[in-house]
């Protein structure tokens, strides 16, 4: 078993974190002002991404922007992980590749401290790619355990790149937010995304 293997039935069954569903979940966030630069590149290629409608062009062409921007804001140093493998717990399943993975740390080569979680839904199907999610948080969350990492809170979205799902693991609670986010309201989804680092 691997992260993309969980749904979030067998992700329950599997581990004791109690779900909640939580409307307005990232309520009290303010949209923070993208940049010229994340306006300009989106408003050719989100369109574009959509057209060809792969998980690659929408990977490469939506979403790897809008993480290069927030990169760019961040008021700290931190390193963003696409594709990498990260075994955590390969015995509980916690293994495999993660699409995306911010970390609060500067060094680029190895992921030291991760705080957010980025899974691309397959097939355009969000809720699908929750389980997934969820086990990968808590494998960041573990991590950090067994690191001495200092971070209490684990964020996580599952995205088509046009359509963002937020979460939120922190101790044996995990949150989903029951609102969906749509690329018009990048400014939101920038602050969300921000909200760990």
């Amino acid at each position: 078993m691997a992260y993309r293997d969980f749904t979030l039935s067998k992700f329950k069954k599997k581990f004791p974190i109690e779900i909640h569903e939580q409307p307005d979940l990232f309520a009290g966030v303010e949209p923070v002002v993208p940049s010229e630069k994340l306006i300009s590149t989106l408003s050719e290629t989100t369109e574009l991404a959509l057209a060809i409608n792969t998980e690659k062009a929408r990977s490469e062409m939506i979403i790897t922007p809008i993480l290069l921007e927030i990169r760019r804001q961040s008021h700290h140093p931190i390193s963003l992980f696409s594709g990498n493998n990260f075994d955590v717990d390969i015995n509980q399943g916690l293994n495999g590749y993660c699409d995306f993975i911010i970390s609060r740390s500067p060094e680029q080569l190895i992921i030291n401290a991760p705080v957010l979680i980025i899974v691309e839904a397959k097939n355009e199907n969000i809720k699908d790619g929750l389980g997934q999610c969820a086990a990968a948080m808590l494998g960041a969350q573990i991590f950090n355990q067994q690191e001495g990492n200092d971070i209490k809170t684990i964020y996580g979205a599952v995205t088509t790149g046009d359509i963002w799902k937020f979460l939120q693991l922190e101790d044996i609670h995990l949150e989903i937010d029951l609102n969906n986010y749509y690329i018009q309201e990048i400014g939101k989804i920038i602050a969300i995304l921000s909200q760990g680092i």
